[in-house]
């Protein structure tokens, strides 16, 4: 009987808490591309990436010089002047190599950096909707994840206190 009647409230709970809950979902990848600052973003990324070639074709062009260089003086150098004159190049390519290498690396980090505050405008928005229409969770659909939970079903914090876990609050 005790078992019947606590699968009663279990069901009658498990009711309640699905009327309480309303979801939606969220495209901001959609948003993004819609949104009129992303031209001055895109304008942004590109001058960087113009200004990692510029470095690159500085780095490049030093390269070759110090190789036309050694090549049309080498019968002058001595064995160590020839050997040192080799090691400054041969670092010159690693340099280069290294340079060419994270430059991809460089450039997602400052489209992120570039595209930061539009997600933030986008997060601001999607939260005062949320709030204002009573959703207590939003998926995004491009990526499958949760993008907005209403902070009162959010357990981190009780956890982080049951745990003995000090809970430092972010500044503003």
């Amino acid at each position: 009987m005790k078992k019947v009647i606590l699968s009663i409230l279990v069901l009658i709970a498990s009711f309640q808490v699905n009327a309480q809950s309303k979801t939606g979902t969220i495209d901001t990848e959609f948003i993004l591309s819609k949104m009129p600052e992303l031209s001055k973003v895109q304008e942004d990324l590109k001058a960087y990436n113009t200004k990692l070639e510029a470095e690159l074709k500085v780095k490049v062009d030093g390269y070759q010089a110090k190789v036309k260089e050694y090549q049309e003086k080498v019968a002058s150098f001595t064995e160590p002047v020839k050997k040192t004159k080799q090691e400054e190049i041969i670092a010159l390519e690693n340099d280069i190599a290294k340079f060419r290498q994270n430059g991809s690396q460089l450039v997602q980090i400052e489209q992120n950096k570039l595209l930061q505050p539009l997600y933030q405008k986008i997060g601001k928005a999607l939260e005062e909707t949320a709030k204002a229409e009573g959703y207590t969770q939003v998926f995004t659909i491009t990526t499958s994840g949760l993008a907005y939970i209403d902070p009162k079903f959010d357990l981190t914090k009780t956890i982080m206190t049951k745990l003995g876990i000090k809970i430092e609050e972010p500044k503003k």
